[in-house]
């Protein structure tokens, strides 16, 4: 079975290729990693699996969609293996949660919404709660306060879900107008 597994892969080589091509060559990329067990001898390891996605819908841009995974052992791994011979210049903004080197470099970082509101979401869990009750488990104490940031949060989701699609002085706009104010209260 890995043999013919690696025989797909080598037969497919030239469309991966050029499906990666296009995935680097996007001016902003949406990258996250998350982790899967592994197996190895008499235990189970954490290897990573790394997302690549251009999509560039929300910003008015109608390219076409795609995916690029890779796999790595240790979460460094592909960002340095897949940017260091890419010109400065040209190197795509990663869309993500959480930089991917404590080092400073040239890759910029736009962060992301949804991973700075993951703590917030945790300690506001009323959902958890409920299921908690149902079970005849004790609640969890939640915070009056992560339940209003996630809040917030949402408005600025909700703004975003109606720019998408606008152009950048359109989306610019609304930001400053609608988000801005959200931003700096909370």
């Amino acid at each position: 079975m890995a043999d013919a597994v690696g025989s797909v892969r080598r037969a497919l080589q030239p469309l991966l290729s050029l499906v990666e091509a296009h995935v680097m060559a996007a001016e902003r990329l949406h990258a996250d990693d998350t982790t899967v067990p592994v197996l190895a001898k008499g235990k189970t390891d954490t290897g990573r699996c790394w997302i690549y996605v251009p999509d560039d819908r929300p910003f008015g841009g109608a390219g076409p969609r795609a995916a690029m995974f890779y796999y790595s052992t240790a979460r460094a791994n592909i960002p340095r293996r897949i940017w260091p011979g890419m010109p400065t210049s040209c190197r795509p903004t990663p869309m993500t949660g959480t930089t991917s080197s404590s080092k400073p470099g040239p890759i910029r970082e736009a962060a992301c919404w949804s991973h700075g509101r993951r703590p917030f979401y945790a300690m506001a869990d009323i959902e958890e709660n409920a299921r908690r009750t149902a079970a005849g488990k004790k609640e969890i104490p939640l915070s009056p306060i992560a339940i209003e940031v996630a809040r917030r949060i949402d408005g600025l989701f909700e703004i975003e879900r109606s720019i998408n699609g606008k152009s950048a002085e359109e989306r610019l706009q609304v930001r400053q107008t609608l988000s801005r104010p959200l931003v700096e209260d909370l």
